[in-house]
């Protein structure tokens, strides 16, 4: 059944679209030619921009799942190389298939000397997103051959793999120009979280149970939904802007401490917490004082309306890292006790105001020796390959066309223009 709108004195006939997980919306895409109406949706909370097969989210129900499987399953069973894969072809490898795509990525171990130089040049002290978003978007000087409008299917398939190779190469000079070092070339012989962890320390035997809790992390932020950084990516790419600009312009928006610097603010707030010299304690009776300011980053979630599944995952992932490592650290036993107050109190239990992905893995990022900077660089990191299979959907669906979304005017209407002198 359509549903109905009534507008003045005409009713009209609008499609109902039903996805495949009982989804509903409204299909208004013919609203304005039929009527002269847009509809106004800020921060197009309740607009549906697309149609995508990639990625599922139930927000009420604590549901995510990639192509049709559960994160659960894929964080357990799967890597994020093979999670990449899955996001970005629709289906899982077979074993040769694997292997090709993981070779692929891991010959672009290196990037070209324009760009090493280019990140010497930034301060030490400068943001490493800043330096990857700029390096991601100058690498486009350096592939004409992948900046032409239409990419060939082998073209696609190359940039993917170089952006995943690449991406990682950047995030870790970032980090080693940050720390006054040399850079340290990867190792195609190690797996792609331990190469990391190796390019960003010098240590090339990391702990296996070191490398699997990243490489989890990076498995649960492959992809989203149309977040913000997705969004700005298929907007963008809409344009046919090239694949270096487009997932710059993604990296940018994950910037933002709304979206990607979700889990830096964690740190912060355990920082200050530290810093004033109370204990989490009053701090959790401070945020529960609405005159006080105070607010507890990392617990609940825009979209999840009850236990983000990923913290679920990745908070086991974080038991076990912090007992191997055996980290003594005053900012984790804040975290802690946080963590176990909350989970227990109820002023958090009735809002439903559960630990999310950003307050674990903030604490395995300090576990780890990251610095608190460079957390968004690892999530960017984690979120590329669902971008890319964003950008690659939207591009190959039928009836592609450059985004453009509608506004309501409410400026002035009659100004008069007036000579300089007399205004």
């Amino acid at each position: 059944m359509p549903a109905k709108l009534i507008l003045e004195d005409k009713t009209i006939e609008l499609p109902i679209f039903v996805g495949t997980e009982g989804e509903k919306a409204v299909d208004v895409t013919k609203l304005r030619a039929e009527t002269g109406y847009v509809t106004l949706d800020s921060g197009y909370m309740d607009t549906g921009a697309c149609t995508s097969a990639i990625t599922f989210l139930d927000g009420e129900q604590g549901i995510l799942k990639y192509r049709g499987y559960s994160i659960e399953e894929i964080a357990e069973k799967s890597n994020f190389i093979e999670a990449s894969y899955l996001v970005i072809h629709g289906r899982l490898p077979k074993e040769d298939e694997l292997k090709k795509f993981q070779a692929k990525i891991a010959s672009y171990d290196d990037v070209p000397q324009g760009i090493k130089e280019m990140i010497k040049i930034f301060p030490k002290d400068a943001h490493p997103m800043g330096i990857l978003s700029s390096n991601m978007s100058a690498l486009s000087a350096y592939y004409p051959d992948l900046l032409v409008q239409d990419l060939s299917p082998e073209q696609k398939e190359t940039v993917m793999a170089q952006l995943m190779g690449q991406l990682k190469v950047m995030a870790a000079y970032a980090y080693r120009h940050q720390q006054g070092k040399e850079y340290i070339k990867s190792d195609k012989n190690l797996d792609y979280c331990s190469d990391f962890i190796y390019m960003m320390t010098g240590n090339k035997n990391v702990d296996k149970e070191v490398a699997k809790a990243l490489d989890i992390l990076l498995v649960l932020h492959v992809d989203h939904e149309q977040n913000c950084s997705t969004s700005t990516v298929r907007m963008v790419g809409s344009s046919k802007a090239n694949m270096f600009a487009t997932i710059s312009a993604g990296i940018d928006a994950l910037w933002g401490p709304l979206h990607g610097g979700a889990n830096q603010a964690v740190l912060e707030m355990l920082e200050e917490i530290k810093d004033s010299g109370k204990g989490y304690k009053d701090f959790l009776a401070e945020v529960k004082d609405k005159n006080s300011g105070s607010r507890l980053m990392g617990f609940g979630h825009r979209v999840y309306k009850n236990f983000d599944p990923r913290a679920k995952i990745i908070k086991v992932a974080c038991d076990s890292v912090l007992a191997k490592l055996g980290v003594q650290d005053p900012l984790l036993d804040i975290a802690k006790g946080l963590e176990e107050v909350a989970l227990k109190d109820e002023y958090f239990v009735s809002r439903k105001l559960y630990p999310n992905v950003d307050f674990y893995s903030g604490i395995i990022y300090r576990a780890l020796g990251i610095p608190t900077n460079m957390f968004t660089v690892m999530f960017a990191m984690g979120r590329l390959p669902g971008w890319m299979a964003q950008w690659k959907e939207m591009v190959e669906q039928p009836g592609f066309k450059i985004c453009r979304p509608r506004q309501i005017y409410v400026g002035e209407t009659t100004n008069k223009y007036k000579d300089i002198k007399s205004r």
